[in-house]
């Protein structure tokens, strides 16, 4: 007798549903991509007990005959494809024929569908694989499939699930992703009896995506757009700003003729293009969608076909990388507003009074002269930063009172008359779309405004970033001054070899250092915007970041020591600023190519809209005017 015997139908299936069926959410992809291949426009999808206990999803489209219903629960059985070859222009989800079979192999499957001009529907019911029972009944027009007790008869694979939390999240991802792949389709998904999801169905993916992760997600969106006729290939989609991210790529939906898919080429286009701008921990939401001549790829590499390979996969980094870069860069001619991150959850707590918490330079407050006889200061930064000499700062202002001069023999204006053409002439720029610098906060936040919102600017990180995009720009090097007095420093074995290997690094970046002794060098020019003294303690912190950079690459190392550079050169915080120096760096970065975030990920400026600031004063419900 021989050892060797073809297994039975049921076996095969189970066998299968261990590729196809690894979770209910895989159920739930593989129905709701059936329901989109059948042309539906409104998809429900409903579970309970993280869909192990009972799973539903209806949807709206052609439905199936008898015939077809008879034939779709079996083992191979497509409307999709009729042969190899048509596995080169596969334009639907699903093509296999396993879904059907290896779900109800695993769990009571029932299924009730009608389609157009039918009186009377089909419904057919299996429990674990076992023989189908089919009849006619009454039902709404399109498919509906109800799936309980998943992996009742595979108790080895149930006892490998996770929480029903754990599953229900799993189940909202994919449906989530199904969503904004398909924005003309109006998804509802309903957990534990609750609506946890609902999209519109407009067609539009902004849209979608508004209905999904929300409005502040939304006003944070850049446009995707990239075309190369030639190759056939075209990108569309949204990105947020590098000032909204996640700790994960969960929020991250790749598609590709439709097709959801992971890949990493992709993935690594999107990381390589946001680096200078976010933490390491950060990732932008992005829904992006690629189009490509379906023989460059191939969608048959995996049973639940979510990996794909491409013909040419570097062409493909390249548009993705490109496509991400336009999305940021136009930022830089669109104004502050376009750029500056909206406050997600804006709250107020008032731990003490607003004078003691924070020193605040006002725009358009009148100057006065202390009298060094009675001055107290007003605040613990005026204690601490109260001027040495308070005579010399007397002297100081009589001397700017005594130079200015009357052109006209006219009385002069009151303090209130000049404040009050100061806002006027501000109230008659802030109506062209301009922000204005209103004063700082704590010596470290410039506070400006606009017509319609107010924005807190991080002086340090928006100069960082001003200054970063500066030198990274400096193709031939970075401007460098001599020094007068030549600096001579000392270092350590190490770093005096890191030195002679990175000369034309350190070059590149503006300092010029002559060895003069073994491990001593002379420092003779600096980049023309460090601080000379700052000079040292830079060069030694890039020499730290160089040690901690293994096997990095020259561009790397580059990009390393301008964000170095660019940090310990910018206006730290604690530094007052006067009006003119806040707008230069309002405008500077307004100008700057990546504006979103300093080089190290931290956002250069949060804005708070007027709905904002009404909902923190409880201004919601009623006329904001009032």
């Amino acid at each position: 007798m021989s050892s060797i015997h073809v297994l039975d139908d049921s076996t095969i299936n189970k066998i299968a549903a261990g590729e196809v069926v690894e979770r209910p959410a895989s159920v739930v992809k593989e129905l709701v991509e059936n329901s989109i291949d059948a042309g539906a426009t409104k998809i429900e999808v409903e579970i309970m007990a993280g869909g192990t206990s009972f799973l539903r999803v209806t949807d709206n489209g052609k439905g199936m005959t008898e015939e077809d219903a008879r034939l779709a629960i079996l083992r191979h059985a497509t409307s999709k494809i009729r042969e190899a070859g048509d596995l080169q222009t596969i334009g639907t989800l699903g093509f296999r024929g396993e879904a059907l079979p290896t779900i109800a192999s695993v769990s009571r499957f029932s299924m009730k569908t009608r389609p157009q001009g039918a009186d009377l529907g089909t419904e057919v019911a299996i429990a674990g694989g076992k023989t189908p029972d089919i009849h006619a009944t009454g039902t709404s027009l399109g498919t509906t499939i109800k799936v309980e007790d998943l992996f009742f008869n595979t108790p080895a694979r149930k006892k490998f699930l996770k929480t029903n939390h754990t599953e229900a999240a799993h189940i909202s991802d994919f449906i989530t992703k199904l969503a904004l792949s398909h924005p003309e389709i109006a998804f509802r998904f309903i957990n534990n009896n609750k609506m946890a999801l609902v999209t519109p169905g407009s067609g539009n993916l902004y849209d979608a995506i508004r209905a999904i992760y929300g409005k502040t997600v939304a006003e944070s969106l850049l446009t995707l757009a990239f075309e190369n006729p030639n190759e056939g290939v075209k990108i569309s989609g949204f990105i947020t700003k590098p000032s909204m991210l996640k700790s994960t790529r969960g929020w991250q939906t790749f598609l590709v003729n439709g097709r959801l898919i992971e890949n990493r080429a992709i993935a690594k286009a999107i990381d390589n293009a946001y680096k200078s701008m976010v933490p390491k921990s950060g990732y932008p939401m992005v829904v992006l969608n690629l189009a490509v001549p379906p023989r460059t790829v191939d969608v048959n590499v995996h049973p639940q076909k979510s990996e794909m390979k491409f013909e040419d996969e570097s062409m493909i980094f390249k548009a993705v990388y490109k496509a991400t870069l336009d999305a940021v860069r136009p930022a830089a001619g669109l104004g502050l507003g376009r750029v500056a991150a909206s406050v997600e959850s804006p709250a107020v707590h008032a731990a003490q009074p607003m004078q003691e918490a924070m020193h605040f330079v006002p725009a358009s407050a009148p100057s006065y002269t202390p009298n060094p006889a009675t001055y107290q200061p007003r605040t613990m930064y005026e204690a601490v930063h109260r001027p040495a000499s308070m005579e010399g700062f007397q002297k100081a202002q009589e001397t700017i009172q005594a130079s200015r001069t009357t052109k006209y023999s006219l009385p002069e204006p009151t303090e209130e008359h000049v404040a009050e053409q100061q806002i006027a002439e501000q109230n008659a720029q802030l109506t062209e779309g301009a922000i204005l610098p209103i004063g700082q906060v704590d010596l470290t936040y410039i506070i400006a405004q606009d017509a319609k919102n107010l924005y807190i600017v991080d002086q340090h990180a928006a100069h960082e970033r001003i200054l970063f995009d500066k030198f990274s720009a400096q193709a031939e090097g970075i401007p460098s001054q001599p020094l007068l007095v030549h600096q001579m420093m000392t270092f350590g074995t190490d770093d005096a070899a890191l030195i002679e290997a990175n000369q034309e690094l350190f070059h590149h970046l503006g300092f010029h250092l002559e060895a003069a002794g073994p491990q001593d060098y002379r420092l003779t020019e600096v980049p023309a915007d460090v601080p000379t003294s700052e000079a040292e303690d830079i060069i030694r912190e890039i020499l730290t970041n160089l040690h901690d950079m293994h096997a990095a690459s020259a561009a790397e190392l580059r990009k390393s020591a301008l964000a170095t550079t660019a940090c310990r050169a910018a206006i730290k915080a604690g530094e007052e600023l006067s009006l003119a120096q806040m707008q230069i760096i309002l405008d500077e970065l307004s100008r700057t190519p990546q504006p979103f975030t300093c080089p190290h990920g931290r956002p250069t400026i949060l804005k708070f809209s007027t709905d904002d600031m009404a909902k923190m004063f409880k201004r919601t419900g009623f006329d904001l005017k009032k």
